[in-house]
């Protein structure tokens, strides 16, 4: 069965979800048959009038769920077509910072494992060491700074893993340990200072957007911990993202 469905501009929901729904039922209605390869990712843009990213990112989500599969130098394949049982509530964290078709890109400032600082510890409750990431992002005319921070035992191979190129849920869940339950979301206006407003090229005390991301595991367990600092307006909000059995 075909379907003709295209993406709503005036919907509240964002692209790279309707993106995604559009392509599950692609795949569970049989119209890209199990075993087939599905348009690549230029095509998908052209059709759908979309960024390349949200194409992307709502394809490593059926990746993740175990619906499609990418195949180096080949192309993407439907691996599943039953129905999920269940949905992951989950956004990008750039999607309440960068406009629909922003270009841009990143670069690691310092990687590495590392002793947390008292905050960190007080977050994931431990003692040990955490993995953490820096990052610079050029979106347009504007830098941002993203910070990642994971408990070290969570990711212990995490030197050999493409950190530009996997998401903080991927990393976090490819060994099975532990899943993302929750993410609890806050974003607020704050003064920049030292290092962080000379990589931001900003005086310091200058107003910048602070939006952090805590990632619990269906334990309540923080599994995770990411921000991102750059330019905004004045605001502050939260959001909870949960997984609905």
């Amino acid at each position: 069965m075909k379907t003709d469905k295209t993406i709503d501009r005036e919907s509240k929901v964002s692209l790279y979800v309707q993106i995604y729904s559009i392509f599950k039922e692609k795949i569970t209605t049989g119209e890209w048959p199990t075993g087939t390869q599905i348009p690549a990712e230029d095509e998908l843009c052209e059709t759908y009038d979309v960024s390349k990213s949200t194409v992307r990112e709502a394809i490593y989500e059926l990746v993740r769920e175990g619906y499609l599969k990418r195949l180096q130098g080949k192309g993407t394949f439907v691996i599943m077509s039953a129905p999920h049982h269940g949905l992951i509530m989950r956004t990008r964290m750039t999607d309440d910072v960068y406009r629909e078709g922003a270009t841009g890109k990143k670069e690691i400032i310092a990687r590495g494992k590392k002793e947390a600082s008292a905050d960190i510890k007080k977050l994931f409750v431990t003692e040990d060491y955490i993995y953490y990431v820096l990052c610079k992002k050029m979106v347009d005319s504007e830098t941002y700074l993203e910070e990642l921070f994971i408990p070290l035992f969570l990711v212990a191979d995490i030197e050999n893993k493409d950190i530009l190129c996997n998401s903080i849920y991927d990393l976090i869940e490819s060994k099975g340990t532990k899943k993302v339950f929750k993410v609890l979301q806050t974003a607020e206006v704050i003064s920049i200072m030292g290092d962080i407003a000379v990589i931001l090229n900003k005086e310091e005390g200058a107003p910048a957007l602070l939006v952090s991301r805590i990632l619990l595991s269906s334990d309540g367990s923080q599994i995770g911990y990411m921000r991102l600092i750059g330019s905004g307006s004045q605001f502050k909000f939260q959001m909870a993202f949960e997984r609905i059995k």
